[in-house]
Parts: structure tokens; sequence; C-alpha cells
């Protein structure tokens, strides 16, 4: 019995953790939800970045420099 009794205390924490966090986002006026998705999606790597890695990255850039030239 004492086990179902831990995993219950865990849920429990768990759908308040989550209760509290919706109510929060909830709580946010539409502009400062709109705000900090911006800055999130402004901070996240590039594409090329976050599926290849630094060197097809970098390479990629380098391309693009040269055809602006």
């Amino acid at each position: 019995m004492n086990k179902k009794a831990g995993v219950s205390v865990k849920t429990n924490d768990y759908v308040k953790y989550m209760t509290q966090t919706i109510v929060k986002y909830a709580d946010q006026p539409k502009e400062e939800r709109k705000r900090l998705r911006s800055e999130r999606k402004q901070a996240r790597a590039s594409f090329w970045y976050r599926w290849f890695g630094i060197l097809p990255y970098i390479l990629y850039t380098e391309v693009k420099k040269k055809r602006k030239l």
C-alpha cells in the first residue's frame, strides 16, 4: 500500500504543477504571450544548426555570403 500512496503523491504534485502553469499562462495578457513567444523563437538556433550541426551550418552561411557578393 505504501507504493500506491507514493505514486498518488507524485501524481498530485504533477497535477498541481500543470494547473499552476496553465493558470499562469491564462492570466497573462495576449500581447505578453505573443511577445514571449517571439522572443523564444528568435533565441532558437537556426534550422540548419539544430538538424545538422555546426559544420554544415558554417558551410551554408559561407555559401550564402558568397551569393550576396
